[in-house]
């Protein structure tokens, strides 16, 4: 099974419609079999690859706590559309649980999901920076959710922004990872999202789409600043300032900082070619 192509006026990532079964959004707009309202859900493991087909490549990772959309299940996989970033495809069945508002997120690198709200109790997974948790209230210094306990100092509400660059420089020396976005790997996109998402901002996943949608392009020449969002064919990177560069990048295979003189010179030469936009938020 793989995600059939939309048309031409429909971006395939983000259009609910596996070929057979769309979303009800979508009639008149697709070729369906079936229409489905879909169904409420969240991801229950620490994160899970989700892919355009269902033996293949990730596309992206979906993270632990994330709403998704089911629209069809089949063979122990669902095909889902992502509540932050409306990306679509493939997840297995069992990496999904019923629906919990979020009400906090996590703003530490790193977590545990403990059994009791106790720093010696059991730990049940290892959650990433970004998590969504359902907290239901806080017992002895701990997030209760229906998961387990998560350590209060680990995690902020979910309408308290977490500012771009400090949830970016958490991730420097963060492996590279085609498709990831949490602190286990990312790409160049999917750390942008991450800063992005967690300092309220909407973003969208890949680099194309990030090129065209973050804030506005500053006209050439510009002077740079601390969060604009430099783009390529193909990557992106944020700066830290006028003249330092913080982006996941294979050349490094991590995500690392580096002036941009330097960057520029080695992406043009042997890379993704000349930057096409510099995008700020307006």
């Amino acid at each position: 099974m793989s995600v059939a192509e939309a048309p031409d006026t429909l971006d395939r990532r983000r259009t609910g419609f596996d070929g057979e079964t769309a979303l009800e959004a979508l009639r008149g707009q697709v070729d369906a079999t079936r229409f489905v309202p879909g169904r409420a859900a969240r991801v229950t493991v620490p994160e899970t690859p989700l892919t355009r087909r269902t033996t293949g490549g990730a596309d992206k990772a979906l993270l632990f706590g994330e709403p998704v959309t089911v629209i069809s299940e089949s063979a122990g996989h669902a095909f889902v559309q992502s509540g932050w970033d409306g990306y679509v495809g493939y997840v297995t069945s069992d990496a999904l649980g019923g629906a919990a508002e979020t009400t906090h997120h996590l703003v530490a690198r790193a977590s545990h999901l403990y059994s009791e709200p106790h720093f010696k109790s059991r730990p049940l997974q290892t959650l990433s920076l970004g998590s969504a948790l359902a907290g239901a209230r806080i017992r002895d210094g701990f997030l209760e959710t229906p998961d387990g306990f998560v350590p209060m100092q680990h995690v902020a509400e979910r309408d308290v922004p977490k500012p771009i660059l400090e949830t970016a420089l958490s991730l420097v020396d963060t492996p590279y990872l085609w498709a990831g976005n949490s602190a286990a790997g990312t790409d160049c996109s999917g750390l942008v999202q991450l800063a992005f998402r967690l300092a309220g901002h909407a973003c969208p996943r890949d680099s194309d789409q990030q090129a065209a949608e973050i804030g506005v392009g500053l006209p050439e020449g510009a002077a740079l600043q601390a969060e604009d969002v430099i783009c390529w064919h193909g990557h992106v990177g944020l700066m830290l300032d006028a003249d330092r560069l913080l982006h996941a990048n294979i050349h490094h295979m991590a995500v690392a900082i580096e002036p941009l003189e330097a960057a520029l010179k080695r992406i043009s030469a042997y890379e993704y070619g000349e930057v096409t936009t510099i995008r700020r938020l307006a």
